[in-house]
């Protein structure tokens, strides 16, 4: 609840109007008092939090989280609704009999995010996973105005039945958000992949660092910088409505902002083919139109 509250008390102080903003929130967790040394969600993370959260996946968790969330914003109501990792919350799982109760838990879930569109509350629907198929799950139960990938759709890793998915999304009128296309940081020169510490001494991990150094040779070649090629590449995939671009320095907005209206030169991705780095023909790819950004 602290980014809620953060951001409403500064959307406030900047005197900006609620009609003019857009807020989205992912629901799920609702802030409780802290009890113990450190928060009992994801411990080892987080430092300095003065409230712990409990986890409310149901018809009336959600509920609730939705209500607290406009609360803690003060001022301002989320607008773009979703459940927070539907994914992880599968894959906690003990065994298929739980899996299915989860799985019922997140329909009922959405089935009050539904009601809440009804009723004029907020303006979509969506989700957010690093795990694209169980958002092609939830897709075939739920009637979703948009959906976030995560991890997913990368210059290093774009599945064909994936991007065959989002050519589908595009044909039910479902806006695709891509989030995440640097791979967690690993791509733009971070040791993690996808948020875990990469190990140079295993066969996997060996791979990983090969794949960029060949990535960033050609990026040299070709004068590109790699966080340029993978927006770029994140954004022209067809049917990709909008990019998530997420910085926790506030001096990279601005820089992330101006990737945008850059372009590779085509023979940057004839090479990027050429060396199998990507598995995508030069046609595919180019067929897609640039898409919006959401910083």
């Amino acid at each position: 609840g602290l980014a809620l509250e953060t951001l409403g008390k500064y959307l406030k102080e900047l005197e900006v109007d609620p009609r003019k903003v857009v807020i989205s929130n992912k629901l799920g967790w609702y802030r409780t008092e802290l009890t113990h040394d450190q928060p009992t969600f994801e411990p080892g993370v987080w430092a300095g939090l003065k409230h712990d959260a409990v986890q409310k996946i149901s018809y009336d968790g959600i509920l609730a989280c939705y209500e607290q969330g406009n609360i803690l914003l003060g001022d301002y109501a989320a607008q773009m609704v979703s459940i927070h990792d539907p994914d992880e919350y599968l894959a906690a799982a003990n065994g298929l009999e739980d899996e299915e109760v989860r799985y019922s838990d997140i329909l009922n879930a959405y089935q009050a995010l539904l009601d809440l569109k009804k009723a004029g509350r907020v303006q979509s629907v969506g989700i957010g996973c690093k795990d694209w198929k169980v958002i092609q799950r939830i897709c075939k139960d739920v009637k979703l105005d948009w959906v976030m990938i995560a991890n997913s759709l990368t210059v290093h890793s774009h599945p064909t039945d994936l991007i065959d998915f989002i050519g589908n999304l595009q044909s039910q009128g479902i806006s695709v958000i891509n989030s995440a296309v640097f791979n967690g940081g690993f791509l733009t020169g971070s040791d993690y992949y996808n948020y875990q510490k990469v190990n140079y001494h295993t066969t996997n991990g060996d791979k990983l660092y090969l794949w960029r150094y060949k990535f960033y040779t050609i990026c040299r070649r070709f004068e590109v910088d790699p966080a340029q090629a993978c927006v770029e590449f994140g954004l022209q995939i067809k049917g990709v409505n909008a990019i998530a671009l997420n910085t926790t320095k506030p001096e990279k907005v601005k820089l992330n902002i101006a990737l945008i209206g850059k372009k590779a030169p085509e023979g940057f991705w004839q090479a990027m083919i050429a060396a199998k780095l990507i598995h995508i023909s030069i046609d595919t790819f180019k067929s897609a139109t640039h898409a919006n950004t959401d910083l």
